[in-house]
């Protein structure tokens, strides 16, 4: 049962929601000197439960919308869902059932957060919820439209709510570090997501799904999934030039290095599978460049 939820809910990509809540926490500590172990860990609970359910919730209304099917009938396309509803692993009604079980959990959380840090944190906690929901469902569907609004998307969700969120439920107040603090790992997040899209974008434009690939085709695409990368990199630099991080959290630039060469050996047009080696990089860019700014705020909140 544990590793058929895990498969279904896509749990090993967990850490790109946990790293920036605990980049959040981190900051309080450093800034503010506040730090409760207790609050961390409910945060993390809502936003892993949170996360896990924008998971489902994106296999769900991408089955009824029929973009799995169209992916598993392209030739050459790579299907990034669980396939657990296509494959037929677990039926409509279960995959559903857990799916909104995970809601509850993280609404349950959200409210517990909201009566003992202030009710701002209900309002992080709708916020990402609209967004986990409205990503591909109707009538919003930020993922199908191809105007950039799925990226700004991530990088509220990823990014800027659980970092500046994780911070105010420690502190009960928002500071313009947490804000800086969210740029980089939001943008290496958002970077992740918008690099699956080169997976299927062929099987995305046959279902109607307007992703950015398939709105500006893989050679634009990509020169914009490069400028991703910079511009991740550029706000940690402004982060340390801000005083959102300490100076020897530049040692996270050199977590850009594997990603980097990897769209070297990437040409103008690709097979579906020349892309998987970039979502592996910059899968692993995002969780050491987010472990190394994790292990920078800890250090100076040890020295200071």
């Amino acid at each position: 049962m544990l590793q058929s939820f895990m498969k279904a809910s896509r749990f090993k990509v967990l850490p790109v929601m946990l790293i920036p809540v605990v980049l959040g926490a981190a900051g309080a500590y450093v800034w503010t000197g506040r730090f409760h172990i207790g609050l961390m860990l409910l945060t993390l609970l809502g936003a892993g439960a949170a996360h896990l359910f924008s998971n489902m919730i994106n296999d769900l209304w991408d089955y009824y919308n029929g973009t799995d099917e169209a992916a598993k009938a392209t030739e050459g396309a790579i299907s990034t869902n669980s396939g657990f509803l296509t494959g037929g692993a677990w039926s409509v009604g279960k995959f559903r059932a857990v799916t909104w079980l995970l809601f509850l959990v993280a609404a349950a959380s959200g409210i517990a957060l909201g009566v003992i840090s202030g009710w701002p944190v209900i309002v992080f906690g709708f916020a990402g919820a609209f967004i986990a929901y409205f990503y591909v469902a109707p009538p919003v569907k930020f993922g199908y439209r191809g105007k950039g609004y799925s990226e700004l998307a991530i990088l509220l969700a990823f990014g800027v709510l659980p970092v500046t969120g994780a911070y105010y439920v420690q502190t009960s107040h928002l500071n313009y570090r947490a804000l800086l603090l969210s740029l980089p790992i939001g943008l290496l997040t958002t970077l992740i997501l918008f690099n699956h899209h080169f997976l299927h974008w062929e099987a995305d434009r046959q279902a109607g799904k307007r992703t950015l690939v398939v709105v500006w085709g893989e050679k634009r695409a990509l020169q914009f999934s490069r400028l991703l990368l910079f511009l991740a990199y550029a706000a940690l630099i402004l982060c340390v030039v801000f005083g959102a991080l300490p100076l020897y959290a530049l040692l996270a630039v050199f977590t850009a290095v594997p990603l980097y060469l990897v769209y070297g050996r990437l040409g103008a047009h690709n097979k579906s599978t020349a892309y998987l080696p970039l979502m592996g990089a910059s899968m692993q860019a995002t969780k050491r460049c987010g472990a190394v700014l994790i292990l920078a705020l800890v250090l100076q909140g040890i020295l200071q």
